[in-house]
């Protein structure tokens, strides 16, 4: 038998009606859309797309249309004039119909049978905590909530507001299309196809549903490789005294995506450069040996920081088991940012020679 909070609770999830834009659609209201759905308030929501403001009016929650950005009436339009708002959190890209919905929302919720009430929420933070069966406040949900956000929605948010890459100067030396914005682009009625309002509405679904499935996939990969590998590097790194007194290697026992991590790490734990790691080394578990690898200036940089020994570069094999007087040599690579040896002894004296050179 069906309880009454139950029953109250159908009846609140079933009568949710979202609003958007009518015509042309765009990847920013595709998405946020996806992101209602996959909230309990609006899991089973209806969806209309006009610009008639009488029935915007009768809608539960509105994005990408209106002209009003007000989170207490639900109202989350970035195209008027004078909005400026950002994800913050050290992002300064003005936010679109999507970022705003990841950031910003008050979710009404049933506290007792007959009793609503509206309280600020995140729908991000609680897309993330469902999704992977964690507590709205469980520190991994934030990391990812800021991941997301930096890898996935900031450049929708960038792209649907006309905010450059890089300066506008620069002339691209391609062009690239391939992006999801544009994938959903794609998706709109060619000039010469029906627009009938149907039509739009079913191809505005198929975009809804492509930006979702991106959105999860990526989620997904990022709670399930990326963070377990951020607390492998973070272990790493507290453990690498124990290395070599130095402090100036890591090792790990499995590879795993370190060069991010390590940065992000190293400034959350305000690591003083003196004190920072010069080589990681990791198994290539393809091969059966071990890399010795040159943390680089920055995670984008091919310059590392302590590139190993020139005598060291382009040799080989034997050739480099005699010049590093290490056995089980198998290459330097020219520049020196990586080398490998047969084991993880012999990298790991490797590593502990260079440090001397």
């Amino acid at each position: 038998m069906v309880s009454l909070m139950e029953s109250a609770a159908k009846r609140l999830k079933s009568s949710k009606l979202i609003g958007t834009h009518n015509g042309t659609f765009h990847c920013d209201e595709a998405l946020a859309v996806y992101l209602l759905r996959q909230t309990p308030a609006y899991q089973n929501a209806d969806l209309t797309r006009t610009r008639d403001p009488k029935v915007l009016d009768a809608c539960d929650i509105v994005v990408d249309v209106g002209a009003v950005y007000d989170p207490e009436k639900l109202r989350f339009d970035h195209h008027q004039r004078g909005f400026e708002h950002s994800f913050e959190n050290g992002f300064g890209t003005k936010l679109s119909s999507a970022g705003l919905i990841y950031k910003y929302a008050h979710c009404p919720f049933l506290l007792e049978i007959s009793e609503l009430m509206t309280k600020p929420r995140h729908y991000g933070k609680e897309i993330i905590s469902g999704r992977l069966g964690l507590a709205p406040e469980d520190p991994k949900v934030q990391i990812l909530w800021l991941k997301m956000y930096k890898e996935f929605i900031e450049a929708i948010d960038g792209i649907d507001n006309g905010v450059q890459q890089y300066p506008a100067d620069i002339s691209p030396k391609y062009r690239s299309r391939t992006d999801l914005s544009s994938r959903v682009g794609w998706l709109n009625p060619a000039w010469n196809q029906s627009v009938d309002p149907k039509t739009v509405d079913t191809q505005f679904e198929k975009a809804s549903n492509l930006t979702g499935e991106e959105f999860i996939g990526r989620l997904d990969y990022y709670a399930n490789a990326w963070l377990p590998a951020r607390d492998i590097v973070k272990e790493g790194l507290h453990a690498r005294a124990t290395v070599d007194t130095s402090g100036h290697i890591i090792l790990f026992e499995q590879f795993c995506p370190w060069k991010e991590h390590l940065f992000e790490l190293e400034q959350e734990l305000a690591i003083a450069e003196n004190q920072k790691p010069f080589y990681i080394i990791y198994p290539d578990e393809t091969a059966g040996n071990w890399r010795i690898q040159a943390v680089p200036q920055s995670p984008d940089s091919f310059i590392s920081r302590k590139a190993l020994p020139e005598p060291w570069r382009g040799v080989r094999d034997e050739e480099l088991s005699k010049v590093t007087g290490v056995p089980g040599g198998i290459f330097v690579h020219a520049s020196g940012f990586i080398g490998g040896n047969q084991t993880m002894a012999g990298a790991l004296q490797m590593a502990r020679l260079a440090l001397q050179m």
